[in-house]
């Protein structure tokens, strides 16, 4: 078979991790228990959302696609990368929405369990900076003055603000 069809709802897990591209939306809650264990003493989560505007021009909406194979990939690659680094993180979760977001609504679930918070909050970090610069995931951002433009990956290297 040439080309990969994408599935409207992708999960992978390995170990006690989860990793997920959906368009449906994304659950705070969900994520939250998907990272605990009575072995945490921390969990930290970072909840990305859309904002009402970039650069001083108010966005309607965006629209996020992804390769899903390889961004599950991706997933899968930092969580290795934060276990190497951080040898006590019980779980990694990562959840990121495609399709079109409104002002408002949640973009991406990044969440870490591990034993101490100072590893659980570098780890949560290391996952989402990660992931902004890896993953193959754009958005477009639609604008109030009718114009749009698409948000590249390696945007995130060149601008604090454009992810």
């Amino acid at each position: 078979m040439i080309g990969v069809t994408p599935l409207p709802n992708t999960t992978t897990q390995s170990n006690s991790d989860n990793f997920r591209i959906s368009f449906a939306p994304l659950s705070l809650e969900e994520v939250y228990s998907l990272a605990d264990s009575p072995a945490n003493g921390a969990i930290v989560m970072m909840s990305g959302t859309v904002r009402q505007q970039t650069e001083g021009k108010p966005v309607l909406y965006l629209e996020y696609q992804a390769y899903e194979p390889m961004a599950l990939n991706i997933f899968h690659q930092i969580a290795a990368e934060i276990r190497q680094r951080w040898m006590d993180v019980n779980h990694v979760i990562i959840h990121h929405r495609i399709g079109k977001l409104e002002v408002g609504e949640i973009s991406v679930l990044v969440a870490v369990g591990c034993p101490h918070r100072a590893e659980a909050f570098e780890a949560c970090q290391y996952a989402i900076d990660t992931l902004k610069h890896n993953a193959p995931i754009w958005k477009k951002e639609f604008w109030e003055d009718g114009s749009s433009n698409w948000v590249s990956i390696g945007a995130c290297e060149q601008t604090e603000n454009a992810c």
